[in-house]
């Protein structure tokens, strides 16, 4: 059985849990050979995400709806988060280890994405749109937050199109463990 206290340091040694589907019951841990991150110094706004920002219309809130962000996040066709998944990222929530960064737009959540924190590194685990833009703009706002709080590392496991359009880079599974022993020797402020 994972509890909250195994998952955290399960994520202090570099590795993170993953369902094959939300009906299924095994959890597998997952330590990839190159590994997604968000570069706090090197996130791009395009022009059209600048406008977008500009434009307003939002609100930007830390933690106001955790679960809803996870639901969120687990709402599409194919999810790595079950039931068990879910239930141990609200525990992280209760010990104030995961946070949620929401994107609200009249009265409704409209994006977001949740991590867990340890140390100085943010494991950023997933973000979810209803809106256009919507988790764009959440991760401007999470990257400005990480970096005013004094984060050094943006783990983002994998690296997709989406994340590689903002700036994400991939990493070396060595180089990775290198930058989370940094991380961890400091503290951020969520």
């Amino acid at each position: 059985m994972i509890t909250p206290e195994l998952l955290l340091r399960a994520y202090a040694a570099g590795v993170f849990p993953m369902a094959e589907s939300a009906e299924s019951d095994a959890i597998h841990w997952v330590d990839p050979r190159r590994r997604g991150i968000l570069p706090l110094d090197g996130f791009h706004i395009s022009r059209s995400l600048a406008k977008d920002i500009r434009r307003g219309g939002f609100e930007i809130c830390a933690d106001r709806d955790f679960a809803g962000v996870v639901a969120g996040c687990a709402d599409r066709e194919t999810t790595w988060i079950n039931a068990d998944i879910f239930a141990l990222y609200l525990d992280l929530h209760r010990m104030g280890h995961a946070h949620s960064l929401e994107m609200w737009e009249d009265g409704a959540l409209v994006g977001g994405t949740y991590g867990v924190v340890l140390g100085a590194a943010f494991f950023a685990e997933s973000m979810f749109s209803r809106r256009r833009s919507a988790s764009k703009i959440v991760l401007a706002h999470l990257v400005t937050r990480l970096r005013d709080g004094g984060f050094t590392l943006c783990d983002t496991q994998f690296l997709t199109p989406h994340l590689a359009s903002l700036g994400g880079i991939e990493i070396s599974r060595a180089e990775y463990h290198a930058r989370l022993a940094e991380a961890l020797e400091r503290e951020g402020r969520f």
